[in-house]
């Protein structure tokens, strides 16, 4: 029995692109890897429903310095589609050849991204990822040069699919063909291919370009505002951004939060000036209980040390003009 790794993000196309390969018998492991951008939880759900083992994979610093300065660029935002699936099946061809598994797949659909799928947007990633002979497609393998996976023997040609373009019709006909109707809507898997989490990333490596995977991880928490060119506010909105907040800050962070009104925490990232912890704190102050206050005591905590500040809330116009 041929043993086989897949990358799987748990969306329709990896999903079926397993089974296709399970149900001609072949031994499948699934390879889920986790960033700042994109997690596992689709692909560990995908995984118990169809019944195969899976490696979930944490490779944030890695990739994110990938994502700094890809080799063949961004798509319409700042998603490096095809720098990241070049990434990832050379990460699992280290497995692959360490493990024994015979060939890598995934669940790529021709056409179906103009940029990320085309023919050779799916030549550059096998001929980028070090392993040009051990990638199948089984969506779309009838439309592709014949691997030396199925000349081998190891894959039956004739059981794979001819699915092109950007509908994804057939793929939800299959799913049901085979059972698999309860299968999760498109989209919403990575935050690169997002307008807006893109413009926060982008300013954010504008300014620091040594950023961190903890800096990305605090670009999904709260609203954050630019207040220098070294220095940002992040604001939480809710209970989930300041637990979020605080078990994402770091020595070099400073803490903000009114003294005596309920509100939102912030966290100070980067370099300052006092006029520029002013503003911060102000800010803090006007997104809180005490808002309407002609003065409001915000604390400053910084490695253990609190000081306090008194300052006028600033005007929300005025927040707005900072708000990235």
């Amino acid at each position: 029995m041929s043993k086989a790794l897949g990358l799987i993000s748990g969306g329709l196309d990896s999903t079926l692109a397993a089974m296709a390969l399970m149900r001609q018998g072949i031994e499948v492991t699934g390879i889920s890897f986790v960033t700042p951008f994109f997690g596992a939880g689709k692909a560990r759900i995908a995984a118990e429903k169809i019944g195969f083992p899976l490696i979930v994979s944490e490779i944030s610093d890695i990739h994110l310095q990938m994502v700094k300065d890809p080799k063949y660029g961004y798509g319409r935002n700042m998603n490096p589609c095809i720098d990241c699936h070049a990434m990832m099946f050379r990460l699992a061809g280290e497995i692959m050849q360490r493990e024994g598994f015979d060939f890598l797949f995934s669940g790529e659909v021709l056409g179906q991204r103009p940029m990320s799928q085309n023919a050779n947007a799916l030549r550059s990633v096998a001929n980028h990822c070090d392993y040009t002979d051990k990638v199948l497609r089984p969506l779309s393998a009838k439309l592709l040069p014949i691997t030396p996976m199925e000349e081998s023997g190891l894959v039956d040609r004739e059981q794979l699919l001819d699915f092109q373009g950007r509908s994804r019709r057939p793929q939800q006909a299959l799913a049901v063909k085979w059972g698999y109707a309860d299968y999760p809507s498109s989209g919403g898997g990575c935050l690169l291919t997002e307008a807006g989490f893109s413009d926060r990333l982008r300013d954010l490596l504008e300014h620091d370009p040594q950023a961190s995977a903890n800096d990305a991880e605090l670009l999904k928490v709260g609203r954050q505002f630019r207040l220098s060119k070294k220095c940002k506010l992040v604001l939480g909105r809710n209970q989930a951004d300041n637990d979020a907040m605080t078990k994402l800050i770091k020595s070099e962070h400073t803490l903000l939060r009114s003294a005596n009104f309920s509100g939102p925490l912030g966290l100070l990232c980067g370099e300052f000036d006092p006029a520029t912890l002013e503003v911060a704190a102000a800010i803090v102050a006007s997104y809180g209980k005490g808002k309407n206050e002609t003065e409001v005591d915000v604390l400053s905590i910084r490695s253990g040390a609190e000081t306090g500040l008194r300052v006028a809330p600033l005007a929300r116009e005025e927040s707005l003009k900072l708000l990235l």
